[in-house]
């Protein structure tokens, strides 16, 4: 069937011989790509919804199983990053491997995991900045930086510093990948500074009696008429799955493959450095907040409202350490940056190259000859995520961006299995260890969390891949090259 038909790896290496893209990433460059990505709204944000609607100060458990199910994932993208380092991530290994339609369902998912994902780290943003505005006195009106489904008030109302800052990060990013990398090293030694701060710093204002229980009894929060199922050993679980979006750094990592210097070798290296190095801050941070504010302090309808939006920041304020919530809301404001820079890059790269294959518009691969970048494939990209960013509710996004997640780790897994039984000889400068043993353990694990998110982000997201099936028949099947070529 021409659905299930593969993309010759002699055809990847020819779009990499033709490729306009400019090879300007190195190791550490790479690296600081996946940190840059990793490191924001898991610590900054994530963090007190994690703790509030699903573990308690057990965040720190759901970190480590979350962590866990991100190294089998990590070890199987590694090894199809040694093998076809072009830029396209797990739908460039799918299409590869498995067949055009497989590639196409996990380029849908990959676009609803970075797109969700970067508007929930411009709707994160936002919450920062406007604290950082109040820190020097300065308030905006409630309907520039609200939903309309979160606004309390009567007439129009949108998130305007969400909509800003996507225009901001686009503006960058056309300019050139050298130029982006740059400003994204210096952002991720300002942010991994402010984390051994938060660390350190936070280490000081421990009340151990708000560890106590470690992990709470189950319970169920009832909120504006939904209710939550929330912590004891099933909280820790759906924690794991909640916050999982913060761990998409790494993804970013191999989507930047085609601008590489070294891709064989330094794409496996900076995904799996910059996945360890994240997940031992993402718990050390996680058992410091926990410590400092008691977790039901973070309900949005307590005492203290913002602390869901910004919880390491409001966390030194109530410690009244106000001058560290400062530090704080500064490295927050401007580390979220990169993560949004990151993230908009990497659906970019999806899309060019699922473009050159022509399964969705040509308009999505046309490199700039100066910049070296796909400048109009930018420039819509960021028109869309600005738009949604500004009205749409963060708790929505965030799952759905789990899910894509998830989804594509689980169909990476596999894929790379599939691989290595399909062409054994095929020259690979990483091998994931005892592959059956950490392919089924990466394809349970992501799986199970994936179940365990709320039945409304499975539903919506799966209708996004219903949505994607559709057009990949109307639109996609007919205009593929291979098809064509067939």
């Amino acid at each position: 069937m021409s659905i299930w038909r593969v993309k010759p790896v002699s055809a990847f290496e020819a779009d990499m011989k033709k490729s306009q893209l400019k090879r300007v990433l190195g190791k550490w460059s790479l690296t600081a790509i996946g940190v840059g990505a990793i490191i924001g709204g898991g610590i900054f944000v994530l963090t007190g919804t994690g703790a509030y609607y699903h573990a308690g100060p057990a965040l720190a458990i759901s970190f480590i199983i979350a962590g866990i199910a991100c190294v089998f994932a990590a070890l199987c993208y590694s090894e199809f990053a040694s093998i076809l380092p072009v830029e396209g991530s797990a739908y460039a290994y799918a299409y590869g491997t498995i067949g055009e339609i497989f590639a196409w369902i996990i380029g849908w998912g990959l676009i609803l995991e970075y797109a969700m994902g970067s508007m929930t780290v411009a709707v994160s943003w936002s919450g920062y900045f406007n604290k950082l505005l109040k820190l020097f006195g300065v308030k905006l009106p409630d309907w520039l930086t609200t939903d309309p489904a979160s606004y309390t008030g009567e007439g129009f109302s949108m998130n305007l510093p969400a909509f800003l800052i996507v225009l901001f990060v686009i503006s960058i990013l056309i300019k050139g990948t050298s130029s982006a990398a740059k400003a994204n090293n210096f952002i991720v030694i300002l942010k991994v500074s402010a984390v051994l701060f938060v660390i350190i710093a936070g280490a000081f204002f421990i009340n151990a009696e708000n560890w106590d229980p470690f992990i709470p009894a189950a319970t169920q929060i009832v909120e504006k008429e939904t209710t939550h199922n929330a912590y004891g050993i099933a909280g820790i679980i759906s924690g794991a799955a909640a916050i999982f979006f913060a761990y998409v750094g790494f993804d970013a990592v191999s989507t930047q493959a085609g601008e590489a210097v070294n891709p064989k070798k330094d794409v496996p290296f900076a995904i799996i450095a910059s996945l360890l190095i994240c997940t031992v801050l993402y718990i050390l941070v996680s058992l410091v907040l926990t410590g400092m504010m008691n977790y039901q302090d973070f309900n949005p309808l307590g005492k203290y409202p913002e602390a869901i939006k910004a919880p390491v920041a409001y966390a030194f304020d109530i410690a009244g350490q106000g001058w560290a919530g400062f530090i704080i809301t500064i490295a927050a404001t401007v580390g979220l940056i990169s993560v949004l820079m990151v993230m908009i890059m990497g659906q970019s790269r999806i899309f060019l190259g699922m473009s050159k294959d022509g399964l969705i518009p040509s308009v999505f691969s046309r490199i700039n000859p100066t910049s070296g970048t796909p400048q109009t494939n930018l420039m819509i990209l960021g028109g869309f995520i600005a738009v949604v960013a500004a009205f749409t509710p963060i708790s929505k996004l965030a799952d759905m961006t789990s899910f894509g997640t998830l989804f594509a780790f689980t169909m990476v897994c596999i894929a790379v299995w599939i691989l290595r039984v399909k062409q054994p000889n095929l020259t690979r400068t990483f091998k994931v260890p005892a592959l059956p043993i950490i392919a089924i353990s990466g394809i349970l694990i992501n799986t199970y969390l994936m179940i365990n998110l709320s039945v409304e982000a499975q539903m919506l997201s799966l209708g996004w891949l219903a949505i994607g099936i559709v057009v990949y028949f109307l639109y996609g099947k007919r205009n593929s090259k291979l098809e064509n070529q067939e």
